[in-house]
């Protein structure tokens, strides 16, 4: 069963539900959460899966619009730990990989000139470059090529399986650098042979 609007605990009593009413008064788009400096209460039972759904209590909030006000309010600490914050309050949710996943790719010119921009299943578009750069990592078990994207403030994006292989694709047919393969985009060249440790890929 997914979580609607009113099966959410938006009881502005509750550090969740006061949560979600102060991100609401923040309007769209992401917050500015790094400058933030709120009291911790503690933590919530919220998860983001893998493939990017977001749990609630065990059940998936599938309404798109809560979905996009939590991505919103969303950091990463220092500690690698994510939380949900607003001016006041912050509360820890558990992230199985990468809280966001980029769900298209497009490119956009040639070679050394391409441009690679991605969109995020929470409306985040982001152009690969030097700020927002991609890594490779191997998937445990599998032993699969799995690469993200820096979204913003240390936040990650996972390609999904459609957008990795046609960034694979666009990697094999690109002028390599140091006889590595990989990808360019706005004028900076992403190993994708190697994974972020540099085990070959």
């Amino acid at each position: 069963m997914a979580h609607s609007d009113d099966e959410i605990d938006q009881d502005p009593a509750t550090p969740l539900g006061a949560l979600m009413a102060r991100a609401a008064e923040l309007g769209g788009g992401a917050a500015p959460v790094e400058r933030w400096n709120p009291e911790d209460c503690g933590s919530i039972p919220m998860r983001i899966a893998a493939d990017g759904t977001w749990y609630y209590n065990g059940t998936p909030i599938l309404r798109d619009r809560l979905v996009r006000l939590f991505a919103s309010v969303l950091r990463r600490e220092p500690d690698a730990s994510f939380v949900l914050v607003t001016p006041v309050e912050k509360v820890t949710i558990e992230v199985d990989d990468a809280p966001f996943v980029a769900v298209e790719l497009v490119a956009g010119g040639e070679g050394k000139d391409m441009t690679l921009t991605l969109r995020t299943n929470v409306g985040d578009v982001v152009t690969v470059d030097a700020e927002h750069p991609l890594r490779v990592a191997i998937e445990d078990g599998t032993g699969g090529f799995v690469p993200y994207v820096t979204v913003r403030g240390g936040l990650e994006a996972r390609l999904t399986r459609p957008a990795a292989l046609e960034l694979a694709e666009l990697a094999a047919d690109s002028p390599r650098m140091d006889g590595r393969i990989g990808a360019w985009s706005a004028g900076t060249f992403f190993p994708l042979d190697h994974d972020s440790d540099g085990h070959t890929v």
